[in-house]
């Protein structure tokens, strides 16, 4: 999805949040339960914006019905370089309704899981006052 990676790449988090369906479901590289909702979705994207440096896309593909998307990229957390795939499912009005993220080595999940981890805390009240 062309519009989602243009905001991504120009670190605009509000324009991320404004392509997520309400009922969007996050599915995270790191941890087993999915993230159901937009409010949880858009605080842990706005955290793993922090998290990843040297951030960059190089390559997305589409389904034949223009619905899933796949954008693959490469980041680095902390010393860890890692490449990944951000899965991406638009709904019938075009929102993003899910959304999962891949990444490898191993080394560069864990070192993702760490930071995200210790901004937990943060992410979940971001969350909850976005719901209210």
């Amino acid at each position: 999805m062309r519009a989602f990676r243009e905001a991504v790449e120009a670190g605009d988090l509000d324009a991320v949040e404004a392509l997520l369906a309400e009922d969007v479901v996050f599915t995270s590289p790191v941890v087993f339960k999915p993230y159901p909702g937009k409010a949880i979705t858009a605080a842990i994207l706005r955290a793993v914006a922090e998290v990843f440096e040297d951030f960059r896309y190089e390559q997305e593909l589409a389904g034949a019905d223009g619905r899933d998307h796949a954008l693959v990229f490469t980041a680095r957390v902390g010393e860890r370089e890692l490449s990944g795939c951000d899965f991406l499912h638009v709904d019938e009005d075009g929102l993003i309704d899910r959304l999962t993220v891949m990444v490898r080595p191993l080394s560069g999940a864990n070192a993702l899981a760490e930071a995200m981890g210790a901004r937990f805390e943060q992410i979940a009240k971001e969350a909850e006052a976005r719901t209210r």
